[in-house]
């Protein structure tokens, strides 16, 4: 064996050895728990209102279940700045993140189509299955590459899961207001829009794009609320 050999064979060695190191640790020193954060904390009050908003749509309830997801926006908005702003962000706090944008977008937006949108079960099937494997991707990428960077702005490699769980959302507003549109149209916008979320799109984080996804949260739940009590 030559020493280049032996010497290649050695630094494996000492990288399965640290890393059964590290498997050992995670599961015999501290607690999980005592490992979150108050920006994780807040991303746990984000699954608990995607869960609300679960089972409100599966009671029939869509407007307060859209509601109850958007309040679970805002503490996934809430988690970010405050790990920004204490300089506490990590690589745990963005695998909870991401775990939770699942249930918070993904989720959401396939049974607000199959319970408010969809013209039969069959292509709620598909619709929703394009959701979630499109989302998916997306997420497991955004976690394997992380934020792309332009001139010092970030970036989102393709579409969000926000992004399109806002075209669900439109969607959902255009069945009560325009009389052509119906869940057969609905369903092709959003499974047309869903490979953007794997595409080369630079979706550039911005405070000005923070803003006007806040506002379009505000006038959604002000819509909902309108329809819920009669006055739209």
């Amino acid at each position: 064996m030559t020493d280049e050999l032996r010497s290649a064979l050695r630094g494996r060695l000492d990288a399965v050895d640290a890393r059964a190191s590290e498997v050992v640790r995670s599961s015999t020193g501290e607690n999980m728990i005592s490992r979150l954060g108050t920006a994780d904390w807040l991303s746990l009050g984000a699954l608990f209102w995607a869960w609300v908003g679960a089972i409100l749509f599966v009671s029939g309830e869509p407007n307060w279940a859209i509601v109850a997801v958007l309040t679970g926006f805002a503490f996934d908005k809430a988690d970010g700045y405050y790990a920004r702003k204490t300089g506490t962000a990590s690589a745990f706090g963005r695998q909870i993140d991401s775990f939770i944008d699942i249930f918070a977008y993904l989720v959401s937006a396939a049974l607000l189509y199959h319970v408010a949108l969809a013209p039969n079960p069959v292509v709620s099937a598909v619709v929703g299955f394009v959701v979630l494997t499109f989302g998916g991707l997306r997420l497991i990428r955004h976690n394997s590459e992380g934020f792309g960077d332009e001139g010092g702005t970030s970036y989102y490699h393709g579409t969000t899961v926000v992004h399109t769980h806002l075209v669900v959302l439109a969607n959902y507003f255009l069945l009560q207001f325009v009389p052509l549109w119906n869940g057969w149209v609905a369903g092709a916008t959003i499974v047309a829009v869903c490979p953007l979320m794997t595409s080369d799109y630079k979706a550039y984080k911005t405070d000005a794009g923070h803003v006007l996804v806040g506002v379009a949260g505000v006038l959604t739940v002000a819509g909902c609320l309108a329809l819920e009590f009669g006055v739209i």
